[in-house]
C-alpha cells in the first residue's frame, strides 16, 4: 500500500509538472495558460495524446517533435521529473497529511517562479499576487506561523529589499534588487513567517553569492552582470520549508557556543 501512495504521488507530480511547464512557458508571453491547446512551439501543431506522456514522451521522441524535428527544450522532461520527485518525497515525509499538500502547492508555485525568472528574468504579477493571498490564508491556519507572524515576514522582506534597493541605487547607481524580486521576497515572508524569512534570505544569499563567484571565475559571467536571484530565493524558500527549523537550530547552537 505504501509503494502504492509513492507512486500516485510521483505519477500526480509528473502530470503537475507538465502543467508547470505550459504556466512557464505562456505567462511571460502574456497567454493564455488554457487555450489554444498544447502544441509544439516551433511549428505550431497540436500535440497529441502520445506526445504528452510526462518524460516518457521525450524519451520516446528522442527529445524532437514528432512533426517538424525541432529539440524539445530539456526543461520540460526536468521540471516533471523534479515535480513527480519532489510530490514522491514529500509524501514519504510528511504522509498523506494536510501538511503535503500545501508543500506540494508551495514547491509548484516556486518552481514555476524559478523557470520563468531564470529563462525570462519575470516574476509573474499573476503567480505572486494570487499566491500571497492564498498563502496568507494558509499561513492564518498554520501552526507556528499564524496570520500575524505571517504579516511579519512578508513586512520584514519587503521592507528589508527595499532598503537594500535603495542603498545599491544610491551608492553604486544600479539596480540591486528588481521589483519581482522585492515581490517575492514579500510572498517569501508571508509563506515562511518570521523569523524563517531570515533563513531563506540567508540560504538565497550564500548560495547566490557561491554561484555568482563560479560564474566569475570561469568567466561565464562579469562583474557587472546581473543574476536571476528568484531562482537562488525560490530553491532557498523550499529548502527552508523543509529543513528550516533545523538550520535555524542549528545557527543558534553554534552561535552560543
Amino acid at each position: 500500500m505504501e509503494v502504492l501512495f509513492i507512486l500516485t504521488f510521483a505519477l500526480f507530480g509528473l502530470a503537475v509538472g507538465s502543467f508547470l511547464n505550459v504556466v512557464a512557458d505562456r505567462l511571460p508571453e502574456g497567454e493564455s495558460i488554457v487555450y489554444p491547446p498544447s502544441h509544439c512551439s516551433t511549428c505550431g501543431h497540436a500535440l497529441a495524446t502520445g506526445d504528452l506522456i510526462p518524460v516518457v514522451s521525450y524519451i520516446s521522441l528522442r527529445g524532437r517533435c514528432r512533426y517538424c524535428g525541432a529539440p524539445i527544450p530539456k526543461r520540460l522532461p526536468i521540471i516533471e521529473a523534479v515535480t513527480g520527485a519532489l510530490f514522491a518525497f514529500l509524501y514519504l515525509r510528511y504522509g498523506l497529511i494536510l501538511q503535503t499538500v500545501v508543500f506540494a502547492f508551495y514547491f509548484c508555485i516556486f518552481l514555476t517562479i524559478l523557470v520563468t525568472d531564470f529563462e525570462h528574468r519575470i516574476i509573474p504579477n499573476k503567480i505572486v499576487y494570487p499566491s500571497a493571498v492564498i498563502a496568507l490564508v494558509i499561513s492564518s491556519y498554520t501552526p507556528g506561523i499564524g496570520i500575524v507572524n505571517a504579516l511579519i515576514g512578508g513586512g520584514f522582506g519587503f521592507i528589508l529589499f527595499i532598503l537594500i534597493a535603495v542603498f545599491s541605487f544610491l551608492v553604486f547607481k544600479k539596480e540591486g534588487m528588481g521589483i519581482g524580486d522585492i515581490k517575492l521576497i514579500t510572498l517569501i515572508g508571508i509563506v515562511t513567517g518570521f523569523p524563517m524569512v531570515i533563513v531563506a534570505i540567508y540560504l538565497a544569499i550564500i548560495s547566490g553569492g557561491l554561484v555568482a563567484i563560479f560564474l566569475v571565475v570561469t568567466k561565464l559571467k562579469k562583474m557587472k552582470d546581473l543574476i536571476a536571484y528568484g531562482v537562488f530565493l525560490s530553491l532557498a524558500t523550499m529548502a527552508t520549508l523543509l529543513w528550516g527549523r533545523d538550520i535555524l537550530n542549528w545557527y543558534m547552537r553554534f552561535y552560543t557556543y
